[in-house]
């Protein structure tokens, strides 16, 4: 429960005051390791997480957060009203009232759920949907709908708080008018931002309680821009201090914050993992010992490389050439350092934006280092990795023009495949959503995770339809649930072939099976469409198309099936779908 003791807002659990020092969490697909994750989270004193939705393994994460006394916020999902910071999903609040009940009920399922498990602290319902909505007619309706979640909520479950989230302070105004079942303000907000809420609830006139429930250094959408026009990453330090500084100046000494949830706990491979999470590919960033400081005062055990100079030529070059680096590196250990160099081009699609590629280097710390630019077109960020034999991971960047006619000359940046690029094996690193539906999808179920009928590895794609009469179609596509609108898929310029394995249930199920879906009629279509149109039968056979003459540049439907009624329902199974 939340109560106001002597004019401050405090948390309390089973009675006893709960100071809230947590992190989000983002390793919830890695169920074997819970364990670790959740003993090491402890050793920083976080004594809460934060998730943003629920699935199937959501009862093993509380289960272990139980077993180490940490309490987690229960994320509650609800869609955007338009694609923004979150993701690419747009959801129309204005007509869709089946998809409203849908989520609605999924709402009061997960509270149904999960409301008697010890670990959960209060319900983190929707996250940043007014920053991601066009027009306040939608907000309004989007608030009655979550007043209506919210107060329903209120019924199946008195024992915990419910929190909204949003970023800054965009959903203050709407809560306070039409959402009263809110006992908890959740506010994502970065850097000297966080110091100001409370000065913001006070301007309103607000006496409710809030938690900021993201919190880091200034992010992206607020940093300035170079001379390239690439915004300026904070360095390590600034980093660091924002977290261990902001914690005691901004967030503790508030009368009305119940505490934060610093983003990010998780290990990074891409743009966003180099900014703002505590580890980038395994190894520890300075986030995770800010962390340990900010909630217990400890110091790190090994000191993070410090990158005290990076700089790159102040001209464009053309790509390919190699130029010279300027690079000073300090350890307090003085131990021995790997250095690596990364690019990032923040132009195109959300994943190509997000990519981070390596740079081929020469030289050493000693001697100096060059790097080979590559083929890109326009600024790109260059970074500087520096690893030290703890596992710490200092990290610096800058940025530089680049020329080059052929990339200038790409319709659309999405990201290159490495080859062989799979579009489906075992449902691991899947890079295209399972979203696109057509004809009678009310009669067809995919699961991408059935593992009884499998043609290699663990699992295959199952294709169950419902329904003996009409036609149906499936897609896995990028991004998800849009069709031709967004930029999103992969350049897979290069592949010979695209192969799949199929089989179905029936001996006269007849599919047309391929890539492409989306024609060049739509702003955003794929490059290249391609079946074959096939007899399936009821064992595994292995189906190709030959792609060497095809422009596969942007190959946004990696996936899509069609097929029709028998008389009967009918699976189909598809495995080891792959372009190569």
């Amino acid at each position: 429960m939340v109560k106001k003791v002597n004019s401050k807002w405090v948390m309390e659990v089973d009675g006893t005051p709960f100071d809230i020092k947590g992190v989000t969490f983002g390793y919830h697909d890695d169920v074997s390791n819970y364990d670790t994750y959740f003993k090491d989270l402890k050793s920083l004193g976080v004594n809460t997480i934060r998730t943003w939705g629920t699935d199937e393994n959501t009862p093993a994460l509380l289960d272990a957060a139980e077993r180490y006394d940490i309490k987690v916020m229960l994320g509650i999902w609800l869609r955007h009203g338009r694609p923004g910071m979150e993701d690419d999903d747009s959801f129309d609040y204005l007509r869709d009232k089946e998809g409203m009940e849908a989520m609605y009920n999924a709402a009061m399922e997960t509270v149904s759920t999960y409301k008697d498990h010890p670990a959960v602290l209060t319900w983190g319902v929707a996250n940043e949907v007014y920053l991601n909505m066009a027009t306040n007619e939608e907000k309004l309706v989007y608030s009655k709908f979550l007043e209506r979640v919210c107060s329903n909520i209120k019924q199946l479950d008195v024992n915990h708080p419910i929190t909204s989230v949003e970023a800054w302070t965009f959903g203050l105004d709407w809560w306070e008018k039409y959402v009263p079942s809110l006992d908890i303000y959740g506010l994502n907000s970065y850097g000297p931002g966080a110091g100001v809420l409370q000065d913001e609830l006070d301007k309103r006139q607000i006496d409710k309680p809030y938690i900021v429930t993201e919190f880091g250094v200034t992010g992206e959408w607020d940093a300035p821009a170079d001379k390239n026009g690439v915004k300026i990453e904070p360095f390590d330090k600034e980093k660091y201090d924002a977290i261990v500084k902001g914690y005691n100046n901004w967030i503790k000494t508030k009368p009305s914050c119940l505490g934060v949830y610093v983003f990010h706990y998780s290990s990074g491979t891409d743009f966003g993992g180099v900014w703002l999470m505590t580890h980038f590919k395994g190894l520890y960033r300075p986030q995770y010992w800010a962390i340990r400081e900010a909630f217990t005062g400890r110091k790190p055990d090994n000191s993070v490389p410090v990158i005290e100079a990076f700089n790159l030529p102040d001209a464009p070059y053309n790509s390919a050439a190699w130029i010279p680096v300027e690079l000073q590196v300090t350890d307090t250990e003085n131990e021995a350092l790997a250095v690596s160099f990364y690019y990032n081009q923040r132009e195109g699609s959300r994943r190509r934006r997000n990519q981070m590629l390596p740079l081929q280097h020469r030289g050493t710390l000693e001697t100096g280092f060059e790097i080979q630019l590559p083929q890109e077109n326009g600024a790109i960020k260059v970074y500087a990795f520096a690893k030290d034999t703890y596992g710490n991971l200092g990290i610096a960047s800058t940025s530089i023009m680049v020329k080059d006619k052929v990339a200038a000359a790409r319709p659309f940046k999405v990201p290159k495949a490495a080859l062989p690029f799979y579009v489906y094996k075992d449902n691991e690193d899947v890079p295209y959503f399972p979203s696109g539906y057509m004809g009678n999808y009310r009669g067809l179920a995919v699961d991408l995770n059935h593992s009884e009928t499998v043609h290699s590895g663990k699992t295959a794609i199952e294709i169950s339809y419902n329904v003996g009469y009409d036609w149906y179609g499936f897609a896995m596509v990028d991004p998800a649930n849009d069709w031709g609108d967004i930029l999103g898929g992969y350049d897979i310029s290069g592949a010979k072939t695209f192969s799949f394995w199929a089989k179905s249930d029936s001996s006269n199920v007849m599919a047309t099976i391929g890539f492409g879906l989306i024609e060049d009629d739509k702003t955003y279509y794929d490059t290249a469409i391609k079946s074959v149109e096939i007899k399936l039968t009821k064992e595994w056979k292995k189906y190709t198309i030959k792609t060497k003459r095809l422009d596969l540049s942007c190959i946004r439907s990696g996936l899509v099936v069609f097929s029709s009624g028998t008389g009967l329902p009918h699976k189909i199974y598809i495995d080891d779908v792959v372009f190569e």
